[in-house]
């Protein structure tokens, strides 16, 4: 059910740039960081990250911030606000309240940008999608529901879900029909939410590991009615943990880009030790990015993925924070022919690094 793919020579790399945001001395909503932002375009052109922002407690919001640049490269942000605080009862749990990782992608053929995050309530982590026309105002679409699929075992609610991000334009689902497409990472344990439960996995799936998934909205149903996009269906394993660097789980990173191979996926991969439950804190392991080609034609399937990082933790900001040693790129924006990569750094502050052909 998992399409692995073979290791090969993607020709990307990335080349770190610095520091583009770290939290504000005195503002109570950044005291434990400011970290994996999305991004996306004001109507004017403007260039603004959606940074997670993350006060005592753990408790998430996503704010805005206006990109500066010297020379055409990000050097740091002008904050702009908030646009997203955990208002609803499904984004506050007892121990924890957030609203976190948002990614957004810009689709043209829905006139919108698209926003899934992370709602941090009751039942833990769980998918929510948010849309907007100009990245400050955000109507929500609620809880992610992910459509039955007879054959697959399992109800794919039941699960936390995270790295959930949307192809900027309609793809081929499984039947060939166009439509708007999601990859999403499930977590199989079941062990945090009743006591004696255990790893459920779906049919066909053998590791539990936490790997990227993708899951279908037809076009004519999104663009007749823009609440169908947080009703996926035809669910899919596209990959799993295949090499050392992603020894614990992989995830999906910034929306896919459409290059001449196929759909570039930027993901992070991580090894180490992960204790039970959802404390980031208490975590003692690397994430690392690495990247994958999926098939123009049918982006359930990996063509080709990195057998080694492209980009792993090294430079003091990246390895001393709230959680060690991780860099987790969530967003990816062109400047004057470049692509940039925004990334967490050590869950405390946002990096950028270039996106560059090799070949």
């Amino acid at each position: 059910m998992t399409a692995a793919g073979s290791p090969s020579e993607i020709p990307y790399s990335m080349t770190r740039l610095g520091v583009v945001m770290t939290p504000e001395p005195g503002n109570a909503h950044e005291a434990m960081g400011v970290l994996n932002p999305a991004s996306g375009r004001t109507p004017d052109g403007r260039l603004h990250l959606l940074p997670r922002l993350v006060e005592d407690g753990n408790v998430s919001r996503v704010g805005l911030a206006e990109v500066e640049l010297r020379d055409g490269v990000p050097v740091g942000v002008r904050r702009r606000g908030e646009v997203l605080a955990p208002d609803e009862g499904w984004e506050r749990g007892a121990n924890n309240a957030g609203v976190e990782d948002p990614r957004v992608t810009w689709v043209p053929s829905l006139d919108r940008h698209v926003m899934t995050y992370v709602a941090f309530g009751p039942l833990g982590p769980r998918l929510a999608l948010a849309v907007s026309e100009d990245l400050e105002h955000w109507q929500r679409l609620g809880p992610v529901q992910f459509a039955y699929q007879p054959g697959l075992d399992t109800d794919l609610c039941m699960f936390p879900n995270k790295d959930a991000v949307f192809f900027p334009e309609p793809v081929p689902d499984p039947a060939g029909r166009p439509s708007y497409a999601m990859l999403h990472r499930p977590m199989w344990d079941l062990g945090w939410f009743r006591e004696g439960e255990t790893v459920h996995l779906p049919a066909g799936v053998t590791d539990p590991r936490p790997g990227i998934w993708i899951s279908y909205v037809p076009a004519e149903l999104a663009e007749a009615d823009i609440r169908a996009l947080a009703r996926p269906q035809d669910h899919r394993c596209v990959a799993l943990s295949a090499y050392p660097y992603e020894e614990l789980k992989i995830g999906a990173g910034p929306p896919p880009v459409r290059v001449d191979e196929g759909w570039l996926i930027i993901h992070h991969g991580v090894t180490g030790e992960q204790p039970e439950g959802f404390d980031p804190t208490t975590q003692k392991v690397e994430y690392a990015a690495g990247a994958m080609i999926l098939d123009a034609d049918d982006p359930s399937r990996v063509l080709a993925r990195t057998s080694e990082p492209i980009l792993r933790p090294e430079t003091d900001d990246e390895r001393d924070g709230t959680v060690p040693n991780v860099v987790f790129p969530t967003a990816i924006e062109e400047i004057d022919g470049i692509r940039y990569v925004f990334y967490g750094m050590a869950d405390a502050k946002i990096g950028v690094a270039r996106l560059d052909r090799t070949s």
